[in-house]
């Protein structure tokens, strides 16, 4: 069931859980999410980087590969295919055109009026066709950045950017990075209570690879509706098909080279929907 982010994420924020946004890369990877999403019952995000659009062969590739796969594998849980770090207005328009049915505008590099500016047009775009719309305020680095470059926003940024915009959730920078943590993840709970405890809208935590369960539990006691997961389902992923390989060094087939690592991400995607309590949720 294809739907919009706004309502599963609203359920999870007043249940206290958070909703396992999962990247795709390819056909099999949206297979593999689905299937075992639907087995555990939980509402899913299926995030799309506009580097994995180029990847798959366009917006429209992208949204009748997940059409086709809920319809054919008989997909029952709410599943909200999004833009992830939509980099443009264009960018988000051309998502929604498709029939994605939410999307990030990402303008968190310019001051705050401009961010503004940039997401109220794309949630007036988004909100003729009941697309849901996310912000990032502050900045959220890479892996190559040291964390202190991570620039935390003022709550009351947040609070104008919220009441300004009318988008449906936020992921300020609360001390995560994308990528992985070359040292321990130092998340900052108290500013993430105060921004749950101001707005009346779902906080969203990217960046979720690496950071330790017990993080993970408290960030979403304190507010945290939805987390994003990408790097490690790729390293889970790779590492199985690097393994499979070196046992079957004359496999070609390359059904059978990709689905090598099927098991092994599946069983990380049940571990990330426990972690999250999202299961049994539909």
């Amino acid at each position: 069931m294809l739907v919009n982010s706004k309502e599963i994420l609203n359920n999870a924020k007043n249940q206290k859980y958070a909703v396992p946004h999962f990247n795709i890369n390819n056909l099999e990877w949206t297979k593999y999410i689905l299937e075992t999403c639907e087995e555990m019952k939980s509402p899913v995000i299926l995030g799309v980087s506009e580097s994995t659009i180029k990847h798959m062969g366009g917006y429209n590739t992208v949204i009748n590969i997940v059409k086709a796969l809920i319809k054919d594998l008989n997909i029952t849980i709410p599943t909200c295919i999004h833009l992830d770090h939509g980099s443009s207005i264009q960018n988000c328009i051309d998502a929604i055109n498709a029939g994605f049915t939410s999307v990030m505008i990402d303008a968190s590099k310019y001051d705050l009026n401009k961010n503004i500016n940039i997401t109220k047009k794309v949630v007036e775009y988004a909100k003729k066709y009941n697309v849901s719309v996310e912000a990032e305020l502050g900045y959220i680095g890479k892996s190559v950045d040291t964390l202190n470059n991570n620039i935390y926003p003022k709550i009351d940024d947040v609070i104008q950017l919220v009441e300004k915009t009318n988008i449906d959730s936020i992921a300020p920078a609360l001390g995560n990075i994308h990528g992985l943590y070359r040292e321990k993840p130092h998340l900052d709970f108290i500013r993430m209570k105060k921004i749950s405890n101001k707005i009346n809208i779902p906080l969203v935590l990217h960046g979720g690879s690496g950071i330790y369960d017990s993080q993970i539990t408290t960030a979403i006691e304190n507010g945290i509706s939805k987390i994003n997961i990408n790097t490690e389902l790729q390293i889970t992923w790779s590492n199985a098909v690097r393994e499979f390989l070196i046992q079957n060094p004359y496999i070609y087939d390359p059904r059978r080279i990709i689905e090598s690592g099927k098991i092994a991400m599946q069983n990380k995607i049940k571990e990330k929907i426990i972690l999250f309590g999202s299961n049994n949720k539909y």
